[in-house]
């Protein structure tokens, strides 16, 4: 069971009153938390055990850990016991399923016959996410980039903060638990407003965007064969439209939705599709696990501390592991494969690291950015297929013909991908001349009033189609 949109703005409406009428943060934060948790229970409240036995089990062991003082070993055990504890529920859960279906299918192979396996285990929503946050909550203890944190309620709160618990973005608890810890305040005129923002920005991107492409995509990629390959690019690049939409528009209703309760998430965005290479495009797209998996397995395994050829390999298995923390399917592990193989070659063309904000583009960057939103939609087509075989069927059927055998039925929807694919530039474009990202201040009042009324028509116009799940709840 899921919230639908009036069910969500009622439940974000009673807790948000209720929250500013408490005197003291205390209060606040106990109600963030029981309305986590009613939150996550609407999906399956069996799964709210899970979630408070892995926060509970994090808790101590962290707290043990800054306990022992300067005995490294010691702090060292409970690390390895907290990360542990947390990687055995996201294998068990996530992976259990995955693996005992390609050991099936290894020995169906090899002649067995096999019978199929009688436990099968469903999926925690955003299982994870809260996972990946109490495995850096341990490791940046371990690492004293943070401290233990003595209040349960805070910690608890960091963990299950109902906006980002079932999609992210992944934050870090050097950034979020002092803002739980503190006082605040009914927010002025200019958070209200720029949280409104947000939310309105989402909405448009998960509703028109994403939404808006999602039928065409979705019938093109369940029935390929016969379409021919300009139907299927544009298919492949009303994905490209249809994922950021999604994922990006979610991540500015969490921002929104936690601005207006005082709190600010971490930006995981940043115009990935003006990218002018596949290095680029990873530091500005889904940017809190980018730099995840930077921290808590790049740099472990040695990062570019070594030889070129230790760097790639260490790229490689950090993509590969990347996709695969994406989904428990061989098409997630080739994506990601994939992914690595591009970032290692140009790491060796480029020869340097990336840091920074990458610089806004200019003209002679339109080339490179193309070719590399090309690459990345390519990319996209083993993460949209439902298995490896079927992406094989997708290449093959492009491979087929031209046009296809549906003659002209393909064009009404090439053009409002076509038109759905500018506005994605355009929002782009405008968000990459905003530094501080601050929702439209400085643009003249007729300007911000009229792009609101249109946000508001485009979204009653296209909110009577059939409701798309968010991409990323199913992991």
């Amino acid at each position: 069971m899921t919230f639908n949109s009036l069910q969500f703005a009622v439940f974000f409406a009673v807790v948000w009153t209720a929250y500013w009428a408490l005197p003291r943060r205390r209060l606040q934060n106990v109600l963030l938390l029981a309305a986590s948790y009613a939150f996550y229970a609407w999906w399956d409240w069996r799964f709210m055990f899970l979630l408070a036995g892995s926060t509970v089990v994090d808790y101590f062991a962290v707290r043990r850990m800054e306990a022992v003082g300067d005995d490294e070993h010691r702090r060292r055990r409970w690390m390895v016991f907290s990360v542990a504890v947390n990687l055995t529920v996201l294998a068990f859960f996530k992976y259990f399923n995955f693996f005992s279906d390609s050991a099936l299918s290894g020995l169906r192979r090899l002649g067995l016959d096999v019978s199929d396996p009688v436990l099968r285990f469903a999926l925690p929503i955003g299982i994870s996410f809260y996972v990946f946050h109490e495995i850096s909550y341990a490791v940046d203890v371990y690492r004293r980039r943070t401290h233990a944190e003595r209040d349960f309620v805070v910690y608890a709160v960091f963990v299950a903060f109902f906006p980002q618990l079932v999609a992210g973005p992944i934050t870090r608890a050097a950034h979020m638990l002092p803002q739980f810890r503190r006082e605040r305040h009914f927010p002025d005129s200019e958070r209200l407003y720029s949280g409104a923002v947000l939310i309105m920005s989402g909405l448009f991107k998960k509703v028109v965007l994403a939404d808006g492409v999602a039928p065409y995509v979705n019938t093109a990629f369940a029935h390929p064969q016969g379409r021919g390959a300009i139907p299927l690019a544009f298919a492949a690049v009303g994905f490209s439209i249809q994922i950021y939409g999604d994922f990006a528009g979610y991540t500015d209703i969490a921002r929104g939705v936690a601005r207006l309760f005082g709190i600010e998430l971490a930006r995981n965005f940043e115009q990935p599709y003006l990218s002018r290479n596949i290095t680029e495009f990873w530091r500005t797209w889904h940017i809190s696990l980018s730099s995840w998996l930077h921290d808590y397995l790049y740099v472990p395994l040695g990062g570019n501390r070594r030889t070129p050829l230790v760097t790639y390999r260490n790229l490689m298995i950090t993509m590969l592991l990347g996709g695969l923390w994406h989904g428990a399917s061989w098409h997630f592990v080739v994506w990601g494969g994939l992914n690595g193989l591009a970032l290692a070659i140009h790491r060796a063309r480029s020869g340097r690291t990336a840091r920074g904000r990458p610089e806004s583009p200019t003209a002679d960057d339109v080339p490179s950015i193309v070719g590399t939103f090309a690459l990345v939609t390519m990319f996209w087509v083993f993460f949209r297929s439902a298995s490896l075989s079927d992406a094989w069927t997708f290449f093959s059927a492009m491979g087929h013909s031209i046009i296809g055998r549906q003659a002209g039925a393909w064009k009404p929807a090439a053009i409002t991908i076509m038109l759905f694919a500018a506005a994605t530039v355009a929002i782009d474009a405008v968000d990459r001349r905003r530094l501080a990202l601050r929702p439209l201040h400085e643009w003249p009042g007729w300007l911000q009033g009229a792009l609101a009324g249109a946000t508001v028509v485009a979204l009653i116009v296209w909110s009577g189609a059939a409701p798309q799940p968010f991409i990323y709840f199913r992991f």
